[in-house]
């Protein structure tokens, strides 16, 4: 899932999706691997989202906020004036973990460095983790799971990631190219452009999977460009389009487009023609833009 980084296909995000959709999505949770904090960023809107269908969309204003980092629900626990994460520090989360959510469905403790937590914190973590609320939720990041005291390890669900852009993820230029067509389309803001943009894709003959991987890098565009809006961090390959989609489009038009593209990408997974895809996709957008 783009917006937080991480191909579609990750296994974490996978998993993650999957225990949402059944409710099952643990408390505590354990990633490792590059693509860790994106993938706890991930956990967290799922369990925060207000969406209909799935979790975590990344669109409602509840994935926002926690995009944003500014879910009032979500805390990324840090200590920047100690080297290491002081206890007073862990004791004053394990209080509030027994505070009730502002607005969301859960608290959530997101933990973006367990090389910072030291013996003596998470053995103060490891009863409310064991013991505490229902809605409280834990999300660690390691770059290794050695870092976790086993204690504590062992009442989370350990998940591996990897990066976003790795040789099996990484776009083909086809997609890139296809993508940037369509964007600059959209951005054009002209009746007619997005069926334009549309024929000409139609015309170089893409497969489902090509489109699909047009759709699922125009998405990653848009979410970050929504992210500028919110004041958020973006990847340094999107910010020029990103800004112009900022500027140009408004956050109603930017989220309307990004659930549309999220739509027609899966509509790409059965046996749809892309022509097809692409025609109902470009009235849709006349109609948003």
């Amino acid at each position: 899932m783009n917006p937080f980084d991480l191909s579609p296909s990750d296994p974490a995000v996978l998993r993650i999706r999957e225990a949402a959709r059944r409710g099952t999505l643990s408390h505590a949770l354990l990633f490792t691997g590059s693509g860790a904090r994106s993938a706890a960023r991930c956990a967290a809107a799922a369990m925060e989202c207000q969406g209909a269908a799935d979790k975590p969309c990344g669109v409602c204003p509840a994935c926002r906020k926690v995009l944003a980092d500014i879910h009032p629900d979500v805390t990324t626990v840090r200590d920047p004036e100690h080297k290491n994460i002081a206890v007073e520090v862990i004791r004053s989360i394990r209080a509030d973990a027994y505070i009730r959510p502002n607005e969301g469905q859960r608290k959530v403790y997101l933990f973006p460095d367990c090389a910072l937590l030291t013996e003596a914190d998470q053995n103060i973590l490891l009863k409310v983790v064991e013991e505490g609320p229902p809605y409280a939720a834990f999300l660690f990041c390691a770059d290794s799971a050695g870092q976790v005291l086993q204690t504590l390890r062992s009442r989370c669900v350990e998940l591996m990631t990897r990066p976003a852009e790795t040789a099996e993820t990484a776009p083909a230029a086809g997609a890139e190219e296809g993508a940037a067509l369509l964007l600059e389309a959209l951005l054009e803001r002209r009746r007619g452009a997005a069926a334009e943009a549309a024929v000409e894709l139609e015309r170089r003959k893409l497969s489902r999977e090509d489109l699909a991987a047009v759709l699922e890098r125009c998405r990653a565009v848009l979410s970050s460009a929504l992210l500028l809006l919110y004041g958020g961090q973006i990847p340094e390959e999107d910010r020029k389009t990103a800004l112009s989609a900022a500027k140009t489009l408004t956050k109603v038009q930017i989220m309307g487009t990004i659930e549309l593209l999220q739509k027609y990408h899966g509509d790409c997974a059965y046996n749809v023609g892309a022509g097809h895809v692409l025609g109902a996709l470009a009235v849709e957008l006349e109609g948003i833009l």
